[in-house]
């Protein structure tokens, strides 16, 4: 998502923009936001099987040379990193290409792709500011979002929100994050307020006939999704880059930061937001149906508390980041928009 912002910025300022992935959302999100998506072939190097690490690595050796094939083809003028591990191939491809590199880091760390190929880029783009990572070749710009929603009566007609309604947005990503979607049912099951639920494509089938009633409003998935946002009082969410997008529509947010995630990233997003006063931090592992509801009747029976935490969240949105981005893909390949 980060990727297709900037890509939009680069196709509005008169630039071709080709995609170079693998088999995982972008498949479906790419082609649908209307660019082209050259597939190769890789997988993530597992840091547990030694066999199944020498697989990795050798497919990655044969991206590696596809994707430089690809970039051939493409006549590249840059390439820009989005970090992950379909990133590593293309980013080694344009080093050996001597085409200019540029890397986006939209987490709290640098992942193993970016720490790799940070020496050779011509600038890293950060999400967030991190200790050691300063000088010339860092800038912080954020993390790229789309453009968020701004119509807030339309939002809220969309999904039949009265103007008296308080409505709880409820999500974890487009699998789902199964500890809050758990609690998030049991919590809200008679709530005198409106929930609007994504519990992503794994676990809905298990949890839709578990709906309490009318007020609960429960998906798999939300198209669209910044009118979400906008029409929620209040999210509750993991802790991954989509604070950007609720910082972006000024929501005030309880996070539950994913316990596992690679350097404890979704914690320190929390952290940052919370820092900020725009959310509270809730473990995973101190998650319960009954502190979930506390939370939530505390904050939507607080509106003065609700509206410094939107404020709080609107001032760390950095609504430029995707166009800062793109500027720095285009001063590297040296061009000019057509």
């Amino acid at each position: 998502m980060p990727a297709l912002a900037v890509a939009e910025a680069l196709r509005a300022d008169g630039h071709r923009v080709t995609f170079v992935g693998g088999e995982r959302a972008e498949a479906e999100l790419v082609p649908a936001a209307g660019f082209e998506l050259r597939p190769i072939s890789v997988r993530g190097l597992s840091r547990t099987n030694p066999f199944a690490a020498a697989g990795a690595g050798a497919l990655a050796a044969r991206a590696t040379a596809a994707a430089a094939r690809i970039l051939r083809a493409e006549r590249a003028d840059a390439v820009l990193g989005g970090g992950g591990y379909v990133a590593g191939p293309v980013g080694l491809a344009a080093v050996g290409r001597r085409i200019p590199l540029v890397l986006a880091e939209a987490d709290s760390h640098l992942g193993i792709a970016n720490r790799m190929l940070a020496p050779f880029a011509r600038r890293v783009c950060l999400a967030f500011p991190l200790g050691g990572r300063d000088g010339g070749r860092y800038l912080v710009t954020g993390r790229p979002v789309p453009p968020p929603a701004t119509d807030l009566d339309a939002a809220r007609a969309r999904f039949g929100l009265g103007e008296d309604d308080r409505c709880v947005l409820v999500f974890g990503g487009s699998l789902g994050a199964l500890s809050i979607n758990e609690a998030s049912v049991e919590a809200f099951a008679d709530a005198p307020y409106r929930v609007l639920h994504a519990a992503g494509r794994r676990d809905y089938e298990a949890l839709r006939s578990r709906v309490p009633g009318d007020h609960y409003a429960l998906e798999p998935y939300l198209d669209r999704f910044g009118e979400a946002l906008l029409a929620a009082d209040l999210a509750v969410a993991r802790a991954g880059g989509s604070v950007f997008e609720i910082a972006a529509h000024g929501t005030p947010a309880i996070l539950v930061p994913y316990p596992h995630a690679t350097a404890e990233h979704q914690t320190g997003n929390a952290r940052w937001m919370e820092r900020a006063g725009a959310a509270i931090v809730v473990a995973d592992a101190d998650l319960t149906a009954e502190r979930l509801r506390r939370e939530v009747d505390a904050l939507l029976g607080d509106p003065g508390r609700l509206a410094a935490m939107a404020a709080a969240s609107r001032a760390l949105a950095r609504a430029d980041a995707a166009a800062a981005i793109a500027r720095e893909v285009v001063a590297a390949a040296g061009v000019s928009a057509p």
